[in-house]
């Protein structure tokens, strides 16, 4: 059993009329329910959204949690610090992280890259095609080559962040653009999925395929063994330091 914790942060879907009319149910809760269609008995998935206290996330929350899912935008600043702090040490202990679509910018995936993860990008209601650049990965397992996607915001290369450990779908725009759009880390113990699509003005996370995608990348992120900071202990008889 995957414990799924599905992390919105649930400004644009009560502002905006044009937002709750693709999602009336929220982001967070559709995408949700997606991970359930998908994978059914094999996880249990609980929502948590920016205006909860501590954020929805909790240090009961996270201890319990295997897969953060993270979609933010336009409240990046508005996420407190120490809840950032205790979410990267989740990941460093062996959590899973994915980083949807504007999460880009969240503060978690910047302090886990470690640079601006700045990007190019337009909105002109563009066709993403997503290409799957490593067939065997368990992430592209199911997915169409390519997957088309027939109204999505546009992103574009260059994406400062650090080289991807495996880059697992590529997109390309009406424009020309290209943008590496499925990217795996390790941080820690922990995994970390970085999956592009998904504007909220558009219906990106009702398509089944999308869906899939996330689904397969829960699977992948969850821990396959106890989570645990890696710690380093003094041998004293030596006068090394020696990691366990």
């Amino acid at each position: 059993m995957i414990n799924v914790t599905v992390w919105g942060e649930n400004v644009h879907d009560q502002r905006d009329a044009s937002v709750q009319k693709i999602y009336p149910d929220t982001m967070h809760e559709t995408i949700a329910a997606g991970v359930r269609a998908k994978l059914g008995d094999e996880v249990t998935v609980r929502t948590a959204w920016l205006q909860q206290p501590e954020h929805g996330l909790t240090e009961e929350v996270l201890a319990e949690t295997d897969v953060l899912t993270w979609w933010g935008h336009a409240a990046h600043g508005d996420v407190d610090d120490a809840v950032v702090d205790r979410v990267q040490q989740a990941v460093l202990s062996g959590m899973g992280l994915i980083a949807l679509h504007s999460a880009h910018f969240s503060k978690i995936f910047i302090r886990l890259m470690g640079t601006t993860c700045s990007l190019d990008w337009r909105n002109d209601n563009d066709r993403e095609l997503l290409w799957t650049v490593a067939a065997g990965h368990p992430i592209a397992q199911g997915v169409p080559h390519p997957l088309v996607i027939e109204r999505e915001e546009m992103y574009g290369e260059l994406f400062d962040i650090p080289q991807p450990d495996e880059l697992v779908f590529v997109s390309s725009f009406s424009g020309g653009e290209v943008f590496r759009s499925g990217c795996c880390y390790r941080r820690g113990q922990g995994r970390v999925f970085y999956f592009r699509p998904g504007d909220q003005e558009y219906p990106t996370y009702h398509q089944p395929e999308v869906q899939q995608i996330i689904a397969n990348a829960v699977r992948w992120a969850a821990p396959t063994s106890p989570r645990q900071l890696p710690t380093v202990h003094h041998r004293k008889d030596r006068g090394w330091f020696e990691a366990q």
